[in-house]
């Protein structure tokens, strides 16, 4: 199969290369930049954003949001199943 990805530069609107789980942290940043979140079961979201806020969003169930996230917070977070999207 060919990989119509390969040789190109990554665009920032998408899309992502790979989605990776994300498990809340207080300490910890997430391993690569997500450009976007996914999220199974709604509740609320408390991200780091890469322009430096802290923001707490309510999502509803298999939500997409399309911000670029450095950490989600364990604190506040009553969503589930979080996926960050990457340019890996």
């Amino acid at each position: 199969m060919t990989n119509p990805f390969q040789g190109r530069t990554l665009p920032l609107s998408g899309p992502a290369t790979d989605i990776l789980p994300i498990t809340p942290s207080d300490t910890a940043d997430l391993t690569a930049v997500a450009i976007a979140l996914y999220v199974e079961i709604g509740g609320d979201l408390v991200i780091n954003t890469v322009a430096g806020q802290t923001r707490t969003i309510a999502v509803d169930d298999f939500s997409i949001l399309p911000v670029g996230t450095t950490r989600v917070l364990s604190t506040g977070t009553t969503a589930t199943g979080i996926h960050g999207m990457v340019l890996a």
